[in-house]
């Protein structure tokens, strides 16, 4: 696949939604769970998925990942740097990229509504699965866990954002399949439209 300015635009917009949807609890700290910040880039990753595909919508989160580990502040609470690799919470990073690849796979066979929103679920899984294990095996090898920290507790956290998750996951799938059948359909955006 060649890249139009298009793509880049579209990549570009993602890696900057990223960043935002990243830093809400900035402007209202409350939403931090269990040192979990409540933020909007599972929504964000998903809806790449949905509207960039498996290819385009997997290098923007790329980007987004790489941005931030290389200095700029990008991830939650503005947080950037390599030494990010060692937060409990980056495995939530690597499994937008896994999510956004799997998601956009799907809907490239399956471009239905039940599709899109079969899709945005399974990302959604990976997202939890993914990186709940991830910030249960860094508190166990190489963070300082809180007292009394076990794999209950990790998910104890998850249950605090996850009703908003799923709302705004099934929004995201709803929200691309209606833009996939106006504004994507037309003009620039038309290659977008990718089948298996």
């Amino acid at each position: 696949m060649k890249l139009k300015t298009i793509d880049l635009t579209l990549a570009a917009m993602f890696v900057t939604l990223m960043a935002v949807g990243a830093n809400i609890t900035s402007f209202v700290p409350f939403l931090v769970v269990g040192g979990v910040p409540i933020t909007l880039q599972t929504f964000f990753a998903i809806l790449a998925g949905l509207i960039l595909g498996s290819r385009l919508g997997t290098i923007s989160l790329t980007v987004y990942a790489l941005v931030g580990l290389v200095g700029v502040p990008v991830f939650a609470r503005f947080g950037a740097g390599f030494s990010s690799l060692l937060s409990p919470t980056f495995g939530f990073i690597v499994s937008y990229v896994i999510a956004v690849f799997v998601v956009g796979k799907i809907v490239e066979k399956n471009r239905s509504l039940s599709g899109f929103i079969t899709a945005a679920m399974v990302g959604l899984v990976i997202n939890y699965v993914f990186g709940t294990n991830w910030m249960y095996a860094a508190y166990k090898l190489w963070a300082a866990a809180p007292e009394g920290f076990t794999y209950q507790m990790a998910w104890s956290w998850m249950v605090v954002p996850m009703p908003k998750d799923i709302i705004l996951t099934a929004l995201a799938a709803i929200l691309a399949f209606r833009l996939e059948k106006t504004v994507l359909s037309k003009g620039s955006f038309k290659h977008l439209k990718r089948t298996a």
